[in-house]
């Protein structure tokens, strides 16, 4: 079978799915979703939509493809923050500082990659429809679950509260987020610091303050470091 032009003189070898998907992203990131053309996306990376059909039915997947790509990045920068944490040989601190640790990192990806968030929840997907294990890792989804977990496991959530607690906590957290991009995006960098850590707060005490006795360290400020 002679091959068109369009497709001999472009796009020869590797993965085309994968190259689509790299490509679809660099527009989502200065674009947002609305960017992503399944026939644009065919035209930059040389070849034909019918060869890109081939692999994305519809826009759709496409954008599907690209939010799990963001989902993996999102995960990255919450990793990135729980890796900042250092133990303190108080199990319940230890807990609530990774937990907060993870909501900076969601915060810090969504105004490093405003365009990926926005895709990321192009098909309003949220919470327990997003997997909490990925062939990449853990989830954002998954990440919180673990957080979650660990607090149940210092006693300071009860044990069924851990996926409702979650989608508290991600409520929260990016509903701040969606804010710091739009109507608080005007703050300078020192006052949106201090309005995420605050927010981080109330998301614990929320979380942890219908538990009988429980002081939660570190949250009221007595014995913060």
């Amino acid at each position: 079978m002679v091959k068109l032009p369009s497709e001999t003189s472009g796009y020869h070898h590797g993965n085309l799915r994968q190259a689509m998907v790299d490509a679809a992203t660099e527009l989502a990131r200065t674009g947002g979703p609305s960017a992503i053309v399944l026939r644009g996306v065919a035209r930059s990376v040389g070849v034909t939509a019918t060869a890109a059909y081939r692999h994305f039915a519809a826009r759709s997947d496409l954008v599907d493809a690209v939010a799990e790509r963001g989902y993996e990045r999102m995960a990255k920068s919450m990793l990135a923050e729980l890796a900042r944490v250092r133990a303190t040989g108080d199990p319940r601190r230890d807990a609530i500082e990774r937990l907060q640790a993870e909501g900076r990192g969601y915060v810090r990806f969504a105004l490093d990659e405003p365009g990926l968030f926005a895709t990321a929840f192009e098909h309003d997907r949220f919470g327990t429809e997003i997997p909490a294990q990925y062939d990449w890792g853990p989830s954002p989804w998954g990440l919180l679950c673990e957080a979650l977990a660990d607090l149940r496991d210092v006693d300071l959530l009860a044990d069924h509260d851990v996926e409702g607690g979650a989608l508290y906590a991600w409520a929260a957290v990016h509903g701040l987020a969606v804010l710091l991009l739009s109507s608080l995006s005007n703050l300078s960098p020192e006052h949106g610091t201090a309005l995420i850590d605050a927010q981080l707060e109330y998301i614990v005490r929320g979380l942890c303050s219908d538990l009988p006795g429980s002081a939660v360290p570190g949250v009221d400020g007595s014995d913060r470091p």
